[in-house]
């Protein structure tokens, strides 16, 4: 890919700059009129310039590795010499792939998927109208989950490093003997050892190992904060005037929504404090607990006290700072909350620094015999908490919805208590299942909590979430498999629509060519079954989690030894579950662990893992500032900042292209321009996830009013869908009557659906079987040219109409009825 100009050897040409005059123009009057840009926004996965505008040879005219905006060589200088663009519009392409699948660094972004999760529970609360308190405590809610999995992240490091591995086998001779890198911190057979190993020591030593994960944790997102976060939006004037007219807000249009700074920032202290003060505290449960026995220090005894008075009064810090304030979206926010910022996570950090020194204090005679820490405590107190709060989101987002009931809404309103629970259940399982892990390579041959080993193995609790897991993926399969047979069920129904479709039918009709049309419909068709699917789910992880708590508490023991003496039957269920559940969540672990390595060092899986995060992370970090950044406050600025210079240089025409997840992009950007600028600019969307998925899943800021709003707003705006595809859909926004009280003055929205395949069999334009295309290709289709081209024609007519723009030379005359979209090639139709 061509980067550099001739004559820049070290910067790419910068062509952002107001092209000059062309020949024989007066200077100041900018090019002559006509000139048209499509301004190209690919979807998930990435797409390379060179395929997006079909040339092998591009150029980067403005932006970075990271985004940039690419022209055809041939294009570059298009702006001089707008005659030459008459009959069709410039290409550019805006290139986004990189803000989620660039470097090999991304590749650390896998252990963050719980807190991506969870973060998308904030934006997926039910339509509020006005009900700022319940939004207020929804909002608090999720941050509170939140901060709960960053302690439960750090909780499980501890676990491995602090009880596994100082505690138990360190502790434990034989341990030590199999595994002789633990030497120099371990027993010996005779209970002694070298200075390391008095267990209060081998504690402090371990602790280094969470302690440098919550410093990973903070670097990468101060990290990306710089780069995301910190990205200055589209100044706009008419911000206010905006907000006092009659139309429904839109809170992706106010200034504040893609500027996060603050709230990230203040977000990241608390969360690094959480870890710091986690980590102290698991160090300094053991110690305390040892100085309070009969016979103990009455200083060390004292200095225990101050440090976990310490960790309380801190901790308190962080839920204050955590629950006090949320997102300004209505203004721009560049304050920073420099004492929070600052002081709470060095303050933790001196917590953890005592809890150390008062571990290191020498204890003659203290032996790691039993469970001295708090694990079963802790992991119990925390599924507990989660669950509590996640019931609570529920009900409050039945409370919101009920008030103002939203069509299409997932769930009925529990679509972000749904996703809160499945961010729970990755994180248990990605905790238990480095624990289950490791407790496994240290005890050998035994099986971890059933006594036939070296070490007594992971908490109890952990033992039994991981014996759900077994529960769950069976119940998974079961539903699988009703959605299997209701697929083989839908695509042999369908195959007589697909044979309306098609007029050539009757002349060689082919029962396996409709019934692969009719499967594609009917696997696109399962989308909109997902969130009960994913809703089912959350409910029996709830049922089970609450199961193992239950079970840990009553018990005090693990599945396998707590059915013994109960019937055949359920003595072999429990130890069935215990022992695939062990071997299920540590052979996950692994797995994630060999991803993440392949996707280190091969590009081509990194951008497969992108895809993923091209989905989760379009939301700002509005409850877990340890998730990975939010692309969407690069692109937006981005793409607004270029529609808005391109359009006030060359006072030219705009269409913005967006294809699936840049069609998001797309709606996000337009909302962020003037209303003048907004007269020029049109917008394509085609595969579109705006109403589909956006729209139920995030009904707060993509239900129908918002996007009927951004028709008004918009008025040349076009849609393409197809049944095929299983990520688009129409939005479902009909045309607007205008003052005279025709109908059509402002089309539909929605063109389709399209036709996919083109044609049924071998014709006379399509002389080879014509594939099916799905979530591909709408270019492909001859409804993507005669749309754009009609955009084109009605921003004409209406920038005509505008008082004070004069008809221009050399553009032709408006024909009659001139700006209405037809409805294109045979077999659409307007939704």
């Amino acid at each position: 890919m061509q980067t550099k100009g001739p004559g820049t050897p070290d910067a790419y040409r910068d062509h952002t700059a107001v092209p000059g005059p062309a020949p024989g123009q007066a200077e100041g009057t900018g090019p002559p009129p006509g000139l048209n840009l499509e301004l190209l926004v690919h979807g998930v996965g990435g797409t390379t310039p060179e395929e997006m505008l079909g040339d092998p040879r591009t150029e980067r005219i403005t932006g970075d590795r990271t985004a940039a905006v690419h022209r055809r060589p041939d294009d570059v200088d298009a702006e001089s010499r707008p005659q030459d663009y008459r009959d069709e519009p410039v290409a550019e392409a805006y290139c986004w792939a990189n803000l989620t699948s660039g470097n090999g660094a991304r590749a650390l972004w896998l252990i963050l998927l719980p807190f991506m999760v969870v973060n998308l529970a904030h934006w997926a609360r039910p339509a509020a109208d006005g009900r700022r308190t319940a939004v207020r405590v929804h909002g608090v809610v999720v941050r509170l989950l939140a901060l709960s999995l960053t302690v439960l992240l750090v909780a499980a490091a501890c676990e491995v490093a602090l009880d596994l591995v100082a505690w138990q086998c360190a502790g434990t001779a034989a341990c030590v003997a199999e595994h002789s890198w633990l030497g120099f911190m371990g027993v010996d057979s005779s209970g002694g050892g070298g200075w390391w190993s008095q267990p209060g020591r081998r504690l402090a030593l371990a602790a280094v190992v969470p302690a440098l994960l919550t410093g990973l944790l903070w670097w990468l997102s101060h990290r990306t904060w710089a780069a995301y976060e910190s990205q200055p939006p589209l100044r706009r004037e008419n911000t206010d005037a905006e907000r006092g007219t009659d139309r429904a807000r839109v809170p992706l249009a106010e200034p504040g929504f893609w500027y996060g700074r603050r709230l990230v920032a203040r977000l990241r202290a608390a969360h690094t404090a959480a870890g710091f003060l986690t980590v102290a505290a698991g160090v300094a449960a053991a110690a305390t607990r040892y100085d309070r026995k009969p016979g103990g220090s009455a200083l060390l005894d004292a200095l225990g006290w101050l440090t976990e008075a310490l960790v309380v009064a801190a901790s308190l810090w962080v839920l204050y700072v955590v629950c006090r304030r949320g997102r300004k979206e209505r203004r721009k926010d560049d304050a920073l909350d420099r004492l929070t910022v600052t002081a709470l996570p060095g303050i933790a950090l001196g917590v953890l620094l005592l809890a150390v020194v008062h571990a290191c204090l020498s204890r003659p005679g203290w032996e790691s015999a039993g469970r001295e820490l708090p694990g079963d405590e802790t992991f119990g107190v925390l599924a507990v908490v989660q669950g509590t709060l996640a019931v609570g989101l529920g009900g409050l987002g039945l409370f919101l919805h009920r008030r103002r009931p939203v069509p299409r809404t997932v769930l009925r309103g529990l679509g972000a208590a749904a996703i809160a629970l499945l961010a729970c259940g990755l994180g248990g399982v990605m905790s238990g299942g480095v624990a289950q892990r490791v407790a496994d390579w240290l005890d050998g041959e035994g099986t971890p909590g059933m006594g036939n080993g070296r070490i007594q193995g992971p908490p109890t609790m952990l033992t039994w979430q991981a014996s759900i897991l077994p529960v769950l993926l069976g119940v998974l399969l079961v539903l699988l498999g009703w959605f299997a047979y209701r697929l083989w069920r839908s695509s042999g129904l369908l195959t007589e629509e697909v044979d309306r479709s098609y007029p050539e039918v009757s002349e060689g009709w082919d029962a396996s060519r409709s019934r692969r049309i009719g499967g594609a419909i009917a696997r696109a068709g399962l989308t909109d079954s997902a969130p009960w699917l994913v809703g089912f789910i959350a409910l029996v992880s709830l049922l089970l989690g609450t199961a193992a708590v239950l079970g840990t508490w009553l018990t005090q023991e693990v599945p396998g030894r707590a059915a013994d003496g109960m019937p055949d039957v359920v003595d072999g269920f429990a130890d069935t579950v215990q022992a695939l559940g062990s071997w299920l969540i540590g052979f996950g672990f692994l797995l994630f662990l060999a991803l993440g390595r392949r996707a280190y060092q091969d590009p081509s899986a990194r951008r497969t893992i992108g895809i993923l995060w091209d989905v989760g992370t379009f939301w700002p970090r509005a409850a877990h500032p340890f998730s990975p950044p939010c692309y969407a406050e690069r692109a937006v600025p981005d793409l607004a900042w270029r529609m808005a210079t391109w359009t006030k240089a060359t006072g030219g025409r705009l269409v913005i292209s967006g294809h699936s997840q840049g069609s998001v992009l797309a709606a996000a950007a337009v909302w962020h321009l003037e209303p003048a600028t907004r007269g020029q600019v049109a917008m394509l969307t085609y595969g579109s996830p705006l109403e589909r998925l956006y729209g139920r899943w995030f009904p707060a800021y993509f239900g129908p009013d918002q996007l009927r709003a951004l028709h008004e707003e918009l008025h040349c705006w076009r849609n393409l869908w197809r049944l095929t595809d299983p990520i688009g859909g129409p939005v479902a926004i009909r045309g607007a009557v205008g003052e005279s009280g025709a109908e059509g003055e402002r089309p539909d929205v929605d063109r389709g659906p399209l036709l996919d395949p083109l044609a049924y069999g071998r014709t006379v334009t399509h002389p080879l079987p014509a594939p099916i295309l799905g979530h591909g290709e709408y270019q492909a289709d001859p409804a993507f040219d005669e749309e754009r081209d009609q955009l084109l024609h009605r921003l004409r007519q209406e920038r005509r109409t505008e008082p004070g723009v004069p008809h221009q030379p050399g553009e032709p005359e408006p024909a009659p009825g001139e700006g209405r979209l037809a409805q294109g090639s045979a077999g659409t139709s307007s939704a």
